[in-house]
């Protein structure tokens, strides 16, 4: 009788853990690996063409889970192709998982350098370090059922990527079994004087508000926090990262706060609020930078990061779920404490002028809005650019976007993890310069039972960044023809330039199933959105002020 392999125990602790696949891309130091998990069969291996594809899709696995998406390369060349996903994945707070492939042991000690090592066999170790909240070298089987366990339940308690290495030699290895997830615990005094303090200074303000942010979805806390707003009777409001939190919640939301870019009435009372409660908020520029009267967060209520400030007050090593816990407990479903007058829900644009006048991103909200009115909400993976602040203009809709990374190039590959990971249709929303980047991937989608609609935000160049400095030929990307491409790839290709033509693709691309539908949207350079004509001046407004 066969003994469990160091395989089949990961395969054992990541399926305890939530995972439910991997993406890959093979190579010779990782061969083994592969041989041993797909052998194993619980856990399939989904191979993109590139390694920022991989740990994209895997990236928004975890965020649409709430648990551990799982990237698998080779070392060097792979695993270093895999940094910037993982950074993001950091920034973001995303448990992803890192299964890199590594020389052997007599091979590391051979004397010879190796092929994709560069500069010591460790570097890419060190690298890893920089980007990821735990590690482990599974070179001693004894030891590794106990690392497994470590560095995976960090990444769950501490939501963000890990990082584990096993040599080629010793996935077919026999090995003990791994630790069962462990179960979190915390100083309950330590969060029921929190949650008290916390609760007094919203009762006793004049206007309290809630903003949620990105934790709350990567712990699992939506309902829960919906069920908190209702029973407390907050104005709920999304952060920027946090847009598309408690869409499916059943609550009012009061729309998403953008400083000076966003609704001035909105942004006027969060910047005022006398108790602004930020859940699971990312205090970063991309959240706060454009306020028009910058937030004193020293006297605002900020639970993030295992931590909760009140005031002047910090109570340190206190997990967001354990304080909303503790805040439900406190508020009984019939106590619902009168507050301020909410904001008035915002109205989001619709009704798209079905006529040949050329299409603006703004139409593009209207379209898919319209969409939206007829056939109900679709999940929504987003690059960076105007495709990002346009979706600030939809109806709210589940959204995954590198909000505050920034990175060009997630749309495609997270749409796949998206759609891969929820079973449900997504539309992804990419600018031609992302696309050019990543955007390849979707000729994989076919091979992975994946039909997801593309729209290419096709204006022949990086229009954010001409829009901050409109000098210079940089910008430029060309008119590329990305309809006849989808093709090839095995979807369908929809070219517009007009409105009507915008409306008859949408309407076309969600009749067809089975094919990934590309709508290539030929954009004028210099066609912008609103929210991102707002956002770009308030920036300049704000880091070049008028002399007074």
């Amino acid at each position: 009788m066969s003994h469990p392999t160091l395989a089949q125990r990961l395969v054992d602790a990541l399926l305890a853990r939530g995972a439910r696949e991997i993406f890959g891309i093979p190579g010779d130091f990782a061969l083994p690996l592969f041989r041993e998990i797909e052998r194993d069969g619980r856990l399939p291996i989904l191979t993109l063409a590139h390694e920022p594809g991989v740990g994209f899709a895997a990236d928004a696995t975890a965020r649409v889970r709430g648990a551990l998406g799982v990237a698998a390369v080779t070392y060097g060349a792979g695993a270093l192709n895999l940094v910037n996903a993982v950074a993001g994945a950091y920034a973001e707070r995303v448990p992803l998982v890192v299964l890199s492939g590594a020389p052997a042991a007599h091979e590391a000690v051979s004397g010879l350098l190796l092929h994709h090592q560069v500069k010591q066999l460790d570097s890419q170790w060190r690298l890893y370090e920089e980007i990821t909240a735990d590690r482990a070298r599974l070179d001693d089987l004894e030891r590794a059922p106990q690392a497994i366990a470590r560095v995976l339940d960090t990444a769950l308690a501490r939501s963000r990527p890990v990082y584990l290495e096993i040599p080629r030699d010793l996935p077919g290895q026999p090995c003990a079994a791994v630790p069962a997830p462990a179960i979190r615990t915390w100083d309950a005094e330590r969060v029921a004087a929190a949650a008290d303090e916390l609760l007094a200074r919203l009762r006793a303000a004049r206007d309290p508000l809630l903003v949620v942010g990105v934790e709350v979805r990567r712990y699992g806390l939506e309902a829960k926090v919906a069920e908190l707003a209702r029973r407390l009777g907050l104005p709920v409001i999304t952060s920027f990262m946090g847009r598309g939190l408690l869409a499916e919640a059943g609550i009012p939301l009061a729309g998403t706060y953008l400083g000076l870019a966003g609704d001035p009435e909105l942004s006027h009372r969060v910047e005022h609020s006398d108790a602004l409660l930020l859940l699971g908020v990312i205090v970063s520029d991309t959240n706060f930078a454009v306020s028009a009267k910058r937030i004193d967060f020293r006297h605002a209520l900020v639970a993030y990061d295992d931590e909760v400030r009140v005031g002047h007050h910090v109570y340190p090593e206190l997990p967001l779920a354990a304080l909303v816990d503790a805040l439900l407990q406190r508020c009984p479903p019939q106590a619902r404490p009168a507050v301020a007058a909410p904001p008035a829900p915002p109205a989001y644009p619709q009704g798209l002028a079905e006529d040949d006048e050329p299409v603006a991103p703004d139409d593009i909200a209207r379209a898919i809005n319209d969409l939206f009115a007829r056939h109900g909400p679709m999940p929504i993976a987003s690059d960076v650019g105007d495709c990002l602040f346009t979706a600030m203009a939809l109806r709210p809709s589940a959204l995954l976007a590198p909000g505050y990374y920034a990175t060009m190039g997630y749309g495609v590959p997270a749409g796949l993890g998206l759609q891969q990971a929820s079973g449900q249709r997504p539309l992804i929303l990419v600018g031609d310069g992302a696309f050019q980047m990543t955007g390849w991937e979707i000729g994989h989608a076919a091979r992975l039972g994946l039909d997801p609609i593309v729209l290419v935000f096709n204006n022949s160049g990086w229009e954010m960044l001409r829009s901050f400095l409109p000098e210079g030929g940089f910008h430029d990307l060309g008119r590329w023809d990305f309809a006849s491409m989808a093709g090839g790839m095995g979807g369908d290709g929809h070219a517009v330039k007009t409105r009507a033509e915008l409306a008859a693709a949408l309407r076309k691309a969600l009749a067809t199933r089975g094919r990934f539908q590309l709508i290539d949207i030929r954009l004028a350079p210099g066609a912008r959105s609103q929210t991102l004509q707002r956002f770009v001046a308030a920036v300049k407004r704000l880091s070049m002020p008028e002399p007074a």
